[in-house]
């Protein structure tokens, strides 16, 4: 049997939007009434652990309660057609939860905590991270999560996956974040490459780039659409 086409696809908030997930990166600029800087980085963890731990007990009871949507089970639907990987720089579970078998999780993972001295220390959680809960090594538990201004472990092993791709693909992400917005200029040349985006990036508007401009459960179904009808 023919190997099936490596398909890498790049995901990021937008298609959790539709879950009823919040971006941070909405009009007013707060994650849930928050500023990135008092929830989001190592200086916020240090200033007033806390809040942090309330506000990412809140993010996973969201989570929790969320369902997978069209886009995510449409991606997970081309798994028939493709050796589809996910490279997704959200932290919930939700492309796990549509089906999706291969999902890299660039910025961590809301449903688990690790020691915040041994980042090897990790376990899986569906509650509140309390202060005083402990990890083996005696430390204080933390969000399994990349905070702004801390290195992105995965990043290489991402790298990896999109230099491989046969097709890469965007959904639902600003391409502002980085490292991540730069794995599109890494994606091989004569791989086909789509955008899906209810607005597309002006940084996306690269040649040969094939854009859907649509919110994420459209803009998937056209793209499963164009990506099945010939095969």
């Amino acid at each position: 049997m023919p190997t099936k086409p490596h398909l890498v696809v790049l995901t990021g908030a937008g298609i959790s939007a539709e879950s009823g997930l919040q971006t941070f990166r909405d009009a007013d600029g707060l994650w849930e009434g928050h500023a990135i800087e008092d929830v989001a980085t190592p200086a916020a963890w240090a200033r007033n652990p806390a809040l942090v731990l309330q506000f990412y007990n809140h993010r996973r009871a969201g989570v929790l309660a969320a369902e997978p949507n069209a886009a995510h089970r449409g991606l997970a639907q081309l798994e028939a057609h493709y050796r589809v990987s996910i490279i997704t720089q959200n932290i919930d579970d939700l492309h796990e939860r549509a089906g999706s078998t291969r999902v890299l999780h660039l910025h961590g993972e809301i449903g688990k905590m690790r020691s915040e001295q041994t980042e090897s220390l990790i376990y899986p959680i569906s509650g509140d991270i309390n202060l005083g809960d402990l990890a083996e090594d005696g430390a204080q538990l933390r969000p399994h999560i990349v905070w702004f201004g801390e290195p992105v472990p995965l990043i290489e092993d991402a790298a990896r996956m999109v230099q491989d791709a046969d097709l890469f693909v965007v959904v639902g992400t600003s391409l502002v974040v980085y490292p991540a917005a730069g794995l599109v200029d890494i994606a091989p040349r004569q791989a086909p490459r789509f955008i899906v985006d209810k607005k597309i990036p002006y940084s996306a508007a690269l040649q040969g780039v094939t854009a859907i401009e649509k919110p994420a459960s459209e803009g998937v179904a056209a793209l499963v659409q164009l990506l099945t009808s010939s095969r």
